[in-house]
């Protein structure tokens, strides 16, 4: 495995998954050539996901046990000299992330270990998760749709990738542990848990179709341990690196035999290959990609090796994580949202590239990680779809429906972030009283407030929608920041719109603004 960005140092780095069923862990070297090696792998069963998908919250005695076990982990952590944060990433999912008592849990695992856990949330798995596949779905080509599926303890991850470039991604609260859980509230017999299961299973299904249309071919890439242990059953010489493909057919087969076994026979069937706890996923995990499979009308299905470990381990490597490829995904997604809501996709492509341009020139004055073009560009490319709902306050409606939509990539924060930048192009100023943004803390309001200030320069300069302004030079002058466009001959329009919107970016800034067509001094540009 290999990243495509060389690093400045060879080191020794380690992830830890906070899983389902269990506390997974990955050491590995990466070399100064952006080479990952791997050096360890372990796993321990925890059962948090029966705790919470059951209980709602994590049992003491499983907090107990997790705390035992990263603590465990942490003298092997010490034999390889792994020591300091920026070489131990540690993430949680779903059975942590829904629990009642989250932060209890957190806190605890700090108090004893001093290990800081992430949370990740949906969005964030799905980007951790293509750092990981990338490089297998460009061996598989472009040239045919790549449905990505995991389907986990707690949930079930799917990505559509189409032309190399990522059309939708969403998690679904479909997964192994909960169907598990459901059926055996029931008691039922082996039959009639079946049917339970695939009609919970097809629910789900059947909201894939708007994003993934039935009709069409494609690959399936099946990430997750359930079906690499099929793949270690059903393909000679099974391989993880390279992984492999069975049949829709043998997977049905297989499937139909592991659903008539008792958890007690799977676990003596396959001896020192399945615990317990796997066990009792096992056989709603493969129903699922199998209904899956059948409902998508695909013959075979591409088994993976990869796992979020290696993702994160993919992103250690780059040593960014807002790589310019990964913005570009987030750029496809945004696009895809904004063509469902018929938007004006011209002038909402030449507002985020002035955007871009502004974000740029004016870093000395805004002084914002990378990160937040990428916000300030996804609210310039989605700021007027709240038109879809009403012209009413559209901006309002705007804000909402990029908050309530899993944009690839996007995190609960940073979708909330983004949202906010789009509702303030125009009307209010940012205020406490607002909803979302009373919520935020002073350094993600003042982020807000720069962004969305020049998110509404840049509305202005494309008042006409005519996409007449290519070049932007800004150049300060005391305290005006004069903006410059030589090659439109005609500004009275865009200047008209900049007295008018002009407001935010002279609070926020201190600086009045001008536009001209008279090219400033590039040696006195910002």
């Amino acid at each position: 495995m290999s990243s495509k960005k060389a690093t400045t140092r060879q080191r020794t780095v380690a992830v830890i998954d906070i899983g389902t069923t269990s506390v997974r862990m990955a050491i590995a070297e990466i070399n100064t050539a952006g080479t990952i090696q791997i050096l360890e792998h372990l796993s321990q069963a925890v059962d948090l996901g029966k705790d919470t998908f059951t209980r709602g919250r994590i049992h003491r005695e499983t907090i107990e046990e997790c705390v035992q076990v990263l603590k465990s982990y942490q003298q092997i952590l010490s034999e390889y000299g792994i020591q300091s944060a920026d070489e131990l990433r540690v993430v949680a999912t779903s059975a942590v992330r829904e629990a009642t008592n989250r932060l209890g849990f957190l806190d605890r695992i700090y108090i004893a270990t001093g290990i800081t856990i992430d949370p990740m949330d949906e969005a964030e798995i799905s980007r951790i998760t293509y750092l990981g596949i990338q490089s297998e779905l460009e061996r598989l080509g472009t040239s045919t749709d790549t449905v990505v599926c995991e389907v986990g303890g707690g949930s079930t991850e799917l990505l559509l990738v189409r032309d190399g470039q990522v059309q939708f991604s969403h998690t679904y609260n479909l997964g192994s542990l909960r169907l598990r859980k459901a059926v055996d509230t029931y008691n039922a017999p082996i039959v009639q848990s079946r049917q339970l299961m695939e009609s919970q299973i097809q629910r789900t299904i059947d909201l894939f179709h708007e994003h993934i249309p039935v009709d069409q071919q494609r690959n399936l890439v099946a990430l997750g341990g359930d079906m690499r242990f099929a793949a270690s059953q059903l393909i000679d010489n099974w391989n993880i690196v390279d992984g492999g493909i069975i049949s829709t057919d043998d997977l049905e087969e297989f499937t139909n035999d592991i659903l008539h076994m008792s958890l007690d026979n799977i676990v003596s069937n396959y001896e020192l290959r399945v615990t317990h706890q796997e066990a009792e996923t096992l056989g709603p995990a493969l129903l699922t990609y199998l209904c899956i499979a059948k409902n998508l009308d695909v013959p075979e299905i591409h088994i993976s090796g990869i796992n979020l470990r290696d993702g994160l381990l993919q992103e250690m490597a780059l040593e960014e994580a807002w790589s310019k490829e990964f913005k570009n995904q987030i750029i496809g997604s945004v696009l895809e949202l904004g063509r469902k809501y018929d938007f004006d996709e011209a002038h909402a492509q030449q507002v985020a590239s002035l955007a871009g341009q502004l974000f740029h020139q004016l870093q000395p004055q805004h002084d914002l990680e990378p990160r937040f073009e990428t916000f300030l560009q996804v609210a310039a490319l989605l700021h007027e779809i709240g038109l879809f709902v009403s012209n009413r306050s559209y901006h309002k409606h705007t804000m909402y429906l990029i908050n309530n939509s899993e944009l690839f990539g996007l995190g609960k924060t940073n979708l909330m972030l983004t949202a906010l930048v789009a509702r303030y192009h125009r009307r209010a100023t940012p205020q406490t009283k607002h909803a979302g943004y009373a919520m935020l803390d002073r350094d993600h309001r003042v982020a807000v407030s720069k962004l969305a200030a020049i998110l509404r320069i840049s509305v202005a300069l494309d008042a006409s929608r005519n996409q007449n302004i290519h070049t932007i030079r800004c150049m300060q002058k005391g305290e005006t920041l004069i903006l410059s466009s030589p090659d439109v001959a005609d500004l009275s329009l865009e200047q008209l719109a900049l007295q008018q919107s002009s407001d935010l970016f002279e609070e926020t800034f201190g600086m009045k603004i001008l536009l001209s067509n008279i090219m400033t001094d590039p040696q006195r540009s910002l």
